[in-house]
């Protein structure tokens, strides 16, 4: 399908009626008025009130549709997925900026490290190693409890 599109075509530009989303994310039309009723997906409104559907509104579709037919998770649980993806989309954006934020700062004169992965953050100080103290010749240690 993305073959037979011009490459600067806007995918949140809501252009669908229900009949030509429901083909192309091959469902009845009225599976989609279904998922709009349930909040799964909600498309744009026409000044008619008539809905339309974007490209990400037809992958969306499918996402939802392989979940449920192929995966076999209720409407709900389709749901609670599609609530954790936004959730997850959202954090990595978050660490996107950060990393834009700690990318233009230079702070290499404190002493101090701090660095971020998407795997990983590490907080520490920069540790002087001292070497082990000996005791004076003719002395020995104290015990706990002496």
């Amino acid at each position: 399908m993305s073959d037979a599109l011009p490459a600067n075509l806007d995918i949140e530009l809501p252009l669908f009626t229900v009949s030509v989303a429901a083909r192309l994310a091959d469902m009845h039309p009225q599976t989609l008025r279904g998922y709009d009723r349930l909040g799964l997906i909600v498309p744009s409104r026409a000044k008619g009130r008539g809905r339309r559907y974007s490209l990400r509104d037809i992958a969306k579709l499918r996402h939802i549709q392989h979940l449920s037919q192929d995966e076999g998770i209720n409407l709900e649980g389709v749901r609670r997925i599609l609530s954790l993806e936004t959730e997850l989309d959202e954090a990595n954006r978050q660490i996107d900026r950060l990393l834009g934020v700690l990318a233009g700062r230079d702070d290499h004169g404190s002493g101090r490290t701090f660095t971020v992965g998407r795997g990983s953050v590490h907080l520490g100080r920069t540790l002087r190693v001292r070497p082990p103290r000996a005791l004076p010749p003719g002395t020995r240690a104290l015990a706990t409890g002496e």
